[in-house]
């Protein structure tokens, strides 16, 4: 193969995201409505696995066990991921183990919401 052929390979898997990060891309889309910072800043997302033939599944938690929106979030993130072109199945569960707190936030997720 020659070196130009190996370039033109190289520059078209740079420029065509991968599914994981068309995955993060999609899950970032994704906001508590209580709070103006998507749920990937805010330290919700535990895990993404992609499995064979592109199955999805998103490990992730909840700002509390109580939260207004748990239905809602877990809905819109599946939904956003299964607009992916490719996706085969999507599957999104929640946990509270680890329970969730303010340290697992980015920094700038803290910035914004003022807690540094």
């Amino acid at each position: 193969m020659s070196e130009q052929s190996n370039t033109s390979q190289t520059l078209e898997s740079a420029t065509v995201p991968n599914l994981r990060d068309q995955v993060l891309a999609a899950i970032k889309n994704v906001y508590d409505p209580e709070i103006p910072v998507d749920i990937y800043e805010l330290g919700l997302i535990y895990e993404i696995n992609i499995y064979p033939i592109n199955n999805v599944h998103v490990l992730m938690t909840l700002t509390s066990p109580s939260c207004p929106s748990a239905e809602q979030i877990p809905g819109e993130v599946e939904q956003k991921i299964k607009e992916i072109e490719g996706v085969s199945d999507v599957k999104v569960e929640i946990t509270f183990d680890p329970p969730y707190t303010q340290e697992m936030m980015s920094e700038a997720a803290r910035l914004e919401l003022g807690f540094m």
